[in-house]
C-alpha cells in the first residue's frame, strides 16, 4: 500500500501531471456527405502548448477512392507564439513534410520549396484558438507558407452543434485563394467551412 501510495505521488509530481487537455473531434463532409474526421489536441501546462493535429480524408466515386489526404502535425507554442513544427502531409500518395523551430527572436521554416525566417511572434492557423483572429499572416502548416490573411466579423448566426442549436459569431479568413469560414461560442470553436475544387463545400462539424 505504501508503494502504492509512493507511485501515486511521483506521478502527480511529474511536469505535465497537472496539464490540461482540450479536444475537437470533428467529422469532415464534402457537399453534406461525410469524407473523414479531424481531430486536434491541445495540452496545456501554464503557457506552454502541446498541439497534435490528426486528419484523414477519402473520398470515393462508386467505392473508388478518387482523393486520400492524411496530415499530421504536433506544434509547440509559448502563449501566443508557435515555438516548433513538425508535420506530415499525404496526398494521393504525395508526401511532404514542414519542420520549423524558434531559434533567438526567429522562427526558421524548412518547407518542401525552400527555407524561410520569419521574426517575431508566429502563429499558425490555430483554429482552436481565438487570438489568431487579431493575426495579419498566418502559417501554413501544411506548406510552411507564411500567407497574408484578412479576417473579418460576419455576424450572429444560430447554427445545429451536436443536435442542438447553438447561437455563435461566424468570422472569416481571406488572402490569396483563401477563404475559410469559422464559428465560435463563448470563445470556443465550433465549425468551420471552405469552399472546394468544383465549386464544392467542406464543412467541420463537431461529433
Amino acid at each position: 500500500m505504501r508503494s502504492l501510495l509512493a507511485i501515486f505521488v511521483l506521478l502527480a509530481n511529474l511536469p505535465g501531471a497537472h496539464a490540461e487537455m482540450s479536444t475537437w473531434n470533428f467529422r469532415v463532409l464534402l457537399d453534406g456527405r461525410e469524407i473523414g474526421n479531424h481531430q486536434f489536441t491541445v495540452r496545456r501546462s501554464g503557457d506552454e502548448r502541446e498541439v497534435r493535429s490528426e486528419a484523414q480524408y477519402d473520398v470515393r466515386v462508386v467505392f473508388v477512392s478518387v482523393y486520400r489526404y492524411l496530415h499530421e502535425a504536433v506544434e509547440r507554442w509559448n502563449g501566443n507564439c508557435m515555438q516548433s513544427l513538425a508535420s506530415r502531409t499525404e496526398t494521393n500518395g504525395e508526401r511532404k513534410a514542414v519542420n520549423a523551430v524558434v531559434r533567438g527572436n526567429r522562427l526558421q521554416v524548412e518547407r518542401p520549396d525552400g527555407r524561410d525566417e520569419h521574426e517575431g511572434c508566429v502563429m499558425s492557423f490555430a483554429y482552436w484558438n481565438p487570438q489568431i483572429l487579431k493575426a495579419q499572416r498566418l502559417l501554413n502548416s501544411q506548406t510552411g507558407e507564411f500567407v497574408a490573411v484578412k479576417i473579418t466579423a460576419q455576424g450572429e448566426e444560430t447554427i445545429e452543434v451536436r443536435g442542438k442549436p447553438l447561437t455563435a459569431q461566424r468570422h472569416r479568413i481571406s488572402g490569396p485563394s483563401l477563404q475559410i469560414d469559422l464559428w465560435y461560442a463563448g470563445g470556443q470553436w465550433i465549425a468551420l467551412e471552405a469552399p472546394a475544387q468544383g465549386g464544392r463545400r467542406l464543412r467541420y462539424e463537431l461529433m
